[in-house]
């Protein structure tokens, strides 16, 4: 039997709030466990209503002095935070293999370094950021400021617990907000940790975190009338509560959604190049990724070929301990994920479709006891199939035939969701038609699951409202201000003197 590694992680986890740790107000707690073999690794506090209150009081407070700090200092407090983060890399990065499931060499390689990144772009971008002024009619001087607008509710989801954290707390920060964060029940560990890691560093009430389900904490910040902003990345059926629930109290909200993205493959793609994107599409945190390459569209004339050799690179590929280092694909996030996912595939037989490769869970030796499953290609797929248009959140590709250009971007843009995407071509004029013409959010060329910071990510459709990780995103945590100011010595004329 292989154990875990010993981490250093805390047997109780509080709620962090106003700088300090507390348990929830009325005790109750919930249990983390290890999705690759079922082991508990912390027991955290489950936040009460109360808590949600007292989070945003503190985060109320603080702001008064928050948004006071000069973009420079606030800067200086991020760059801070991301040296933090590199120091603990390897810390940070084995925390979220463990509570994940996901790879260490996805955590070490991506998830933990392009959190520090983004922090230190977001620290760059407010130091870059001007405000403007404008003469209007030789009568005027009009003064256009951006101004922070409060408090906000971040909610972000298990797939990408450190890394999601980051893309929501780097301009929450930056922008002069306070914010009070949950992290998914799932997968607390990592912000916990981090927030460990900055206590001393961003001062007491700017930023909380409160942990618990979604239907509890998760649905107290989603009721509070303390926010002026709400943040989610998530599923597309729950982003619909999240945007009522900010409508119904008039305040904005940006919302990450779902996905059933396209990977479009024509007949001139680098071949090699092409094998590679497609698994790094769907099998890249276990296909547990919401731009997700899950809809494989492959030119007729390289279709059979294309499917046999995607059979024996899926076939290859090493699903292991998150812990490993030659691991290549991880556990799925629980147990229930992984019957959801199963389901699917049962789904598509009975619709037609052909399990060429995988379709089963893995139960060897010491995966026994995680939720593993191995690569799956579904194949003789049509674009109407339940299988090709609903997001199933796991490492199951489905293969689907077309001819040529018209055909391929009809079918991609028969979805209601529209968040990434990508296409393979060594013909730069017919890359960029494509991309063009398919809906959505971000598509890649010849490339895929590039997550950059200074590119703006977010969906066209259901897949969501607003662009995260480019400084885009600064404008939904502000307010603009404007000030006019008269040039004249002179009186409206209005109301003459008597």
């Amino acid at each position: 039997m292989i154990s875990m590694p010993d981490v250093h992680l805390q047997e109780k986890y509080g709620l962090f709030i106003n700088g300090v740790w507390k348990d929830s107000s009325d005790g109750a707690t919930f249990t983390t466990k290890c999705p690759a073999n079922g082991e508990p690794l912390a027991i955290c506090a489950q936040a009460t209503r109360e808590d949600v209150d007292d989070a945003e009081k503190a985060a109320w407070a603080a702001f008064e002095n928050w948004k006071k700090q000069t973009p420079k200092q606030r800067a200086a407090i991020l760059n801070k935070v991301a040296d933090r983060i590199d120091e603990n890399t390897e810390h940070l990065a084995m925390v979220e293999a463990l509570d994940n499931g996901k790879p260490i060499r996805e955590t070490r390689s991506v998830d933990v370094p392009l959190s520090a990144a983004h922090f230190r772009y977001f620290a760059a971008c407010i130091q870059a950021e001007e405000g403007s002024a404008t003469v209007l009619d030789e009568k005027f001087l009009s003064i256009i400021l951006r101004e922070p607008i409060g408090v906000v509710g971040q909610i972000v989801p298990w797939n990408f617990p450190f890394l999601m954290a980051a893309w929501k707390l780097a301009p929450v920060l930056a922008a002069g907000c306070c914010t009070v964060f949950k992290p998914s029940s799932d997968t607390p560990l990592s912000v916990l940790e981090f927030a460990k890691l900055v206590q001393d560093i961003i001062p007491a009430g700017v930023f909380n975190v409160v942990t618990g389900s979604g239907s509890k904490c998760g649905q107290y910040i989603l009721e509070h009338k303390g926010f002026r902003k709400l943040a989610f990345t998530g599923s597309t059926e729950v982003g619909h509560a999240v945007a009522e629930a900010a409508a119904d109290r008039l305040i904005p909200s940006t919302l990450e959604l779902g996905g059933k993205s396209a990977n479009i493959f024509f007949d001139d793609c680098n071949w090699e190049q092409a094998m590679d994107g497609l698994q790094l599409g769907i099998l890249f945190n276990q296909g547990q990724v919401c731009c997700a390459g899950s809809r494989v569209f492959v030119q007729d004339t390289i279709y059979d070929k294309f499917v046999e050799e995607a059979i024996k690179r899926f076939n290859a590929v090493k699903v292991g301990l998150s812990w490993e280092s030659d691991t290549q694909m991880g556990s799925q996030i629980n147990e229930r994920q992984l019957e959801k996912i199963l389901n699917y595939v049962e789904i598509g037989k009975e619709e037609g479709a052909t399990v060429a490769c995988g379709g089963f869970r893995v139960t060897d030796d010491e995966l026994a006891k995680g939720a593993f499953m191995r690569p799956t290609l579904l194949v003789d797929v049509t674009n109407d199939m339940r299988v090709a248009q609903e997001e199933i959140f796991g490492p199951v590709a489905v293969v689907i035939k077309f001819h040529d250009e018209s055909e391929v971007i009809k079918m991609a843009n028969d979805s209601i969701y529209g968040l990434g995407g990508a296409v393979w071509t060594r013909d730069l004029n017919r890359a960029i038609r494509v991309a063009r013409a398919v809906e959505t959010g971000r598509m890649w060329v010849n490339t895929y699951n590039q997550i950059p910071e200074a590119s703006p990510f977010g969906g066209y459709k259901d897949s969501g409202i607003g662009r995260e990780t480019h400084k885009v995103i600064l404008e939904h945590y502000t307010q603009m201000k404007n000030i006019m100011i008269n040039l004249s010595e002179a009186p409206s004329g209005y109301y003459p003197a008597p």
